[in-house]
């Protein structure tokens, strides 16, 4: 069994908590909040940086010329195809150019940004690479997944047909193809580490749609 798929076999209870969460069961029925939305697009917005920050320590760290390439695509993806994306949300719900500038990371927010700066910059490549692919992976099966349960004349249809997109999968699948190829030849101690990366992303990713549903703010301060 392929490192990807046993991650993702382990991790398939967190995959169906993200599913079954309200605020995806609710963007997929149309009726997701605006409140609950603006605030996710705004924190979005913010993970954004950390996690093309995360994707090029990557490209740089990476020996294989492909992998480099991968990477750096995808660090430049997430930077101008997702903040188009990000942009027009905006203008469609009255977000200012200045409010999202000034948005702070929400605690789930920060932990998720902590977590993936700080693998990449100190634990080894293969540990980085299983701590970034549940960002991509993740998405493209919700998107598949909500795509294909959507409410006609959805609100949120850009946002769906974003990360169902075919594009958007061949990306997938090339991330992908990249953990299983460094997981090959990994030592036993680095594939506990990817898998525990992996486990712990994928965690962060539930909690960041449930931080948005509670429109989480800082306890105190």
């Amino acid at each position: 069994m392929s490192f990807s798929q046993d991650a993702w076999t382990r991790t398939a209870p967190i995959y169906d908590a993200i599913l079954e969460h309200p605020f995806n069961r609710e963007l997929a029925a149309g009726t997701l909040s605006t409140e609950r939305f603006r605030f996710y697009m705004l924190q979005d917005g913010v993970y954004l940086i950390a996690f093309s920050r995360a994707l090029s320590v990557a490209a740089a760290r990476a020996e294989a010329t492909d992998d480099m390439v991968t990477f750096a695509e995808s660090a430049r993806e997430a930077v101008v195809v997702e903040r188009a994306l990000h942009e027009s949300y905006f203008r469609q719900f009255g977000i200012a150019p200045e409010e999202a500038a000034r948005t702070e990371p929400s605690p789930t927010c920060l932990g998720y940004n902590s977590f993936l700066l700080a693998t990449a910059y100190h634990a080894p490549y293969e540990v980085l690479v299983a701590a970034l692919l549940p960002c991509f992976w993740i998405y493209w099966e919700v998107g598949k997944h909500i795509m294909a349960v959507a409410a006609s004349d959805n609100p949120f249809q850009a946002w769906i047909d974003t990360y169902a997109d075919e594009a958007f999968g061949a990306a997938v699948q090339g991330v992908i193809a990249v953990a299983d190829r460094v997981a090959a030849g990994a030592r036993e101690t680095t594939l506990a580490g990817m898998h525990a990366a992996f486990a712990r992303a994928a965690q962060l990713e539930w909690m960041f749609w449930d931080s948005a549903y509670r429109l989480e703010g800082w306890p105190v301060g």
